[in-house]
């Protein structure tokens, strides 16, 4: 350990002496070119096939490698990863490398799920504009209004495991046909198991009324077809599950009622369609008030068992207790739910703070089941400081909490308790300094695994050049 320690300060002091190399384009049109010399320690599993636990974890250095070259709308980076331990013997000092970073055998996957992430991100234009295209990490996936998939996340299991996803969306405007529209999503280009589309049109653009004309009718249909994918064998075996293509399908609307610089107010309703004849629907409204404050709120009508937002941003780690609830019959009453979000974004998104909490009307059950996920309210808060506002200071966070005023094991029984309590909580952080040309990183993700009821804890520490 005092080895590993000296050898990964040794890198982090080497990495302050490189220089600046800025390459600048003289228009906005020009290619821009950076590359990344990243130097630090992660602690990564021993055996990427076996369970994550302290025996199976070990702290490794790094040696990463991103350049990146944009231009104009288009960008494209890549992300070649090295970690390796320095070691004296009485033969010398041995360099030994992580062989799951270049071996898919050893990492247990296919050559797809381990060359394609070596590509960071390969990206055209952002959501919302009329030709749209990214590859890469997500943690914004989101077809329609998000009540089938919203903010859903492949990042879940960084930096042990980087997914590979892909995103494009068409408008018609593009070809000056603004009548029909469609989006697309695939969570792991490797796998293929999180999929979906949206397919809207704007029937009432020919009217050319001011507010109406806009209107998006639409039908999305998103499938899982590897719900046990990340599933606990033990999980598996208790509920006997079998592993089916899950498929959720739905109608929505979407109506911009007002579009100026002061406010934004857009008015929004799903109806849903989930296995065993399970639905739910929702009204809603969102936008943003004074140009920098976002708001939301929806009121919902849920069938017995029916969960809003299947493919949300955790779902690659609760996909499995979703899935087994849906196996069985649905039991229950109708019943209504609500959501409420309220945020802002300040400088630019140099300063973002989001947050998020849905629930049911209905009174919090006593009991609970290992599959009563919506049976309690959920939270979720987002946190973003960009670089130059504060020094060189930045950061992004989030918190993500489940089961929120549930009785034990799965929480306190206080919903005030449990909204600081890490069980069945998902919790990251990356925050950033610079100095000159040179950044320090450090990375910290603390997640609650609800199949092994454990905590997987990862964290790395590293300095960046930019050249």
């Amino acid at each position: 350990m005092k080895h590993t320690i000296r050898n990964s300060l040794t890198l982090l002091v080497l990495g302050g002496f490189f220089s600046i190399l800025p390459l600048q384009a003289e228009n906005a049109n020009a290619p821009a070119f950076t590359f990344q010399l990243g130097l630090g320690t992660e602690i990564l599993p021993i055996d990427p096939t076996a369970p994550l636990t302290a025996e199976n974890q070990a702290t490794y250095n790094k040696l990463t490698l991103k350049p990146d070259i944009a231009l104009g709308k288009f960008g494209i980076g890549l992300d070649l990863t090295i970690h390796f331990n320095i070691k004296p013997g009485p033969g010398g000092t041995t360099v030994e490398i992580y062989e799951p970073d270049w071996n898919w055998q050893k990492a247990g996957k296919s050559f797809f799920e381990l060359y394609l992430p070596k590509i960071a991100y390969i990206r055209y234009a952002e959501k919302g504009e009329p030709l749209f295209v990214k590859l890469g990490s997500f943690d914004d996936g989101t077809l329609g209004n998000g009540f089938i998939m919203g903010n859903y996340s492949n990042t879940r299991f960084l930096p042990a495991t980087r997914i590979f996803g892909a995103a494009l969306d068409i408008d018609g405007v593009l070809f000056n046909f603004p009548y029909v529209g469609i989006e697309t999503f695939v969570g792991n280009l490797a796998n293929f198991d999180v999929v979906g589309s949206r397919l809207y049109v704007r029937p009432l653009y020919p009217l050319d009324l001011p507010i109406l004309k806009q209107m998006q009718v639409g039908v999305t249909v998103a499938a899982d077809g590897d719900p046990l994918r990340y599933a606990d064998p033990a999980f598996v075996s208790t509920y006997n599950l079998s592993n089916e293509t899950v498929v959720i399908w739905g109608l929505d609307t979407r109506v911009p009622l007002v579009n100026t610089s002061l406010v934004s107010l857009a008015a929004f309703s799903d109806l849903v369609f989930q296995p065993r004849s399970r639905w739910g629907s929702m009204l809603g409204m969102g936008g943003k008030l004074f140009g920098f404050m976002t708001y939301g709120a929806q009121l919902r009508l849920l069938g017995p068992d029916f969960i809003p937002t299947y493919f949300d941003s955790s779902y690659d780690l609760f996909r499995h207790i979703k899935y087994a609830s849906l196996t069985g019959d649905p039991s229950g009453d109708m019943y209504a739910g609500w959501l409420a979000s309220m945020g802002f974004s300040l400088m630019d998104e140099l300063v973002v703070f989001n947050a998020s909490l849905d629930g049911p009307f209905k009174a919090l059950p006593t009991t609970l089941t290992d599959t009563a996920i919506t049976d309690f309210p959920h939270l979720r808060m987002i946190a973003r400081l960009g670089e130059g506002l504060l020094a060189g200071f930045s950061f992004d966070a989030l918190y993500e909490k489940y089961y929120l005023g549930a009785p034990a094991p799965k929480g306190t029984g206080n919903f005030f308790k449990d909204l600081v309590d890490p069980e069945n909580a998902v919790i990251s952080a990356k925050i950033n300094y610079r100095t000159g040309p040179a950044i320090l990183s450090l990375v910290y993700d603390l997640r609650y695994d609800p199949g092994t009821d454990s905590y997987v804890v990862t964290s790395s520490l590293m300095t960046t050049v930019q050249f």
